[in-house]
C-alpha cells in the first residue's frame, strides 16, 4: 500500500505544480482533491504478499533467486516455442517469459513480434494468419541452432501453459496490446488451470493492460515493465527521433512517464512487481520498492558477472536470454 508519507509528498507536489501553473489555490485544491478521490476509488489492492511471494520468490537451485528464461531462452532455443520451454527447464530456469499474440481467427499463440518474419520461414503479420497456416511455419528457421530444432512449431498459449505446468515452471506472461482480448483469454486460462494463481504473473509495458487484467481477475499477480527513456530512445540507447524538437518532446514525456510509474501507476494497478531494465537497478532502487511491498526483477541479464551481482548482492530475480553462456542482449 502507498505509504502515508508518500501520499503527502505526492499530492503536495501536485498541488504546488498546479498552483504555480494556474496561480489559483482554489483550482489547485480542487484538482488535487479530485485526483486523490480518483486514486482511492479506482485503484486495485495488490494480491496478498504470500501469494506474490510464491510466484516471485519460489524455491530454486539459485538460492531462492528467480531465474527466468527470456522468451523461453531465445539464445539457447528458438524463442517462444515448446522446445525453448523444455530447454529452459533442463538448463535450470525457475521460470519462462512468454509473449502473447493472436492469430487472424483469434487463437492466442506465442510470438514476440507483430510479424513472423524474424523468427520463422514465413512472412506477414501474425494477426493476418490463421492458426492452420501459422502451424505450417518452421519456428526454428532463423535461429542459430536451426538444424538442431528444425521443424519446431509456433505453439498456442494452451500448449505452452501445459508444457510449463508439466515442468513446474513459473510463467511470466508478457502482453503488449489488446488488453480486453488478452485479459479475457488469460482469465479463462487461470480458471482452467487454477495452479497459475500461484505460479504465474501477467506483465506489460502498458498500464492499461495491467489495469484491465486486475479488473477482469483481481486475484492474478501482475507487474509493470519499465525502461527509462523508452519513448525517446531504443533499447540500445540510440535516439528514436531525428529532429531536436521531437527528441526534446519525447524526453519530457519520458520524465513524466517515469515519475508516473514510480508514484502513481504501480499503486493504481496494484502490481506486485516492477520489471526494470538492468542498467537502472541498484541496491537503493531495490530498497525503494521493498519499502512499498513491491519486488524488482531485472531484464535482460546476460553475462556471468551480471548474474553473480543479481544473485549474491541484489538478491533479486532476473530475466536472461541464456542459461548456458554469455550472449548479446535481445531488445
Amino acid at each position: 500500500m502507498l505509504q502515508i508519507g508518500d501520499e503527502v509528498v505526492y499530492f503536495s507536489a501536485v498541488f504546488l505544480l498546479v498552483a504555480l501553473g494556474t496561480r489559483s489555490a482554489t483550482g489547485a485544491s480542487l484538482l488535487t482533491a479530485f485526483l486523490y478521490v480518483f486514486m482511492v476509488m479506482f485503484r486495485f489492492p495488490a494480491v496478498p504478499g504470500d501469494q506474490a511471494g510464491r510466484v516471485l520468490r519460489p524455491r530454486s537451485p539459485s538460492g531462492g533467486v528467480l531465474v527466468v528464461a527470456h522468451r523461453g531462452g531465445s539464445h539457447d532455443a528458438p524463442e517462444n516455442t515448446l522446445a525453448a520451454i523444455r530447454e529452459a527447464s533442463r538448463n535450470g530456469a525457475t521460470g519462462v517469459e512468454l509473449d502473447l499474440s493472436f492469430t487472424a481467427d483469434g487463437v492466442p499463440v506465442l510470438m514476440h513480434d507483430e510479424t513472423v518474419d524474424r523468427t520463422t520461414n514465413g512472412s506477414g503479420p501474425v494477426s493476418k494468419l490463421q492458426l492452420v497456416k501459422l502451424k505450417r511455419l518452421d519456428a526454428a528457421a532463423c535461429h542459430r541452432l536451426k538444424d538442431r530444432f528444425s521443424g519446431e512449431k509456433v505453439p498456442t498459449l494452451q500448449e505452452a501453459v501445459d508444457e510449463c505446468i508439466r515442468h513446474q515452471l513459473t510463467i511470466f506472461f508478457n502482453v503488449k496490446d489488446q488488453p480486453d482480448k488478452a485479459a479475457a483469454v488469460l482469465h479463462e486460462m487461470y480458471k482452467k488451470f487454477p495452479v497459475l494463481y500461484n505460479s504465474s504473473i501477467v506483465s506489460s509495458f502498458e498500464p492499461k493492460v495491467i489495469y484491465k487484467m486486475r479488473q477482469t481477475d483481481p486475484n492474478v499477480v501482475t507487474a509493470l515493465i519499465h525502461r527509462p527513456w523508452r519513448l525517446s530512445r531504443f533499447g540500445d540507447g540510440t535516439s528514436r527521433s531525428l529532429s531536436t524538437s521531437g527528441q526534446l518532446w519525447m524526453g519530457v514525456l519520458d520524465v513524466l512517464l517515469d515519475w508516473a510509474h514510480h508514484h502513481i501507476l504501480w499503486k493504481l494497478c496494484g502490481v506486485s512487481a516492477i520489471f526494470m531494465q538492468k542498467d537502472f537497478i541498484s541496491q537503493d532502487y531495490v530498497q525503494y520498492w521493498a519499502e512499498r511491498g513491491v519486488e524488482v526483477v531485472g531484464w535482460t541479464v546476460n553475462t556471468a558477472v551480471e548474474k553473480h551481482y543479481y544473485q549474491n548482492l541484489l538478491k533479486i530475480g532476473y530475466i536472461t536470454d541464456s542459461l548456458l553462456e554469455d550472449c548479446d542482449p535481445h531488445y
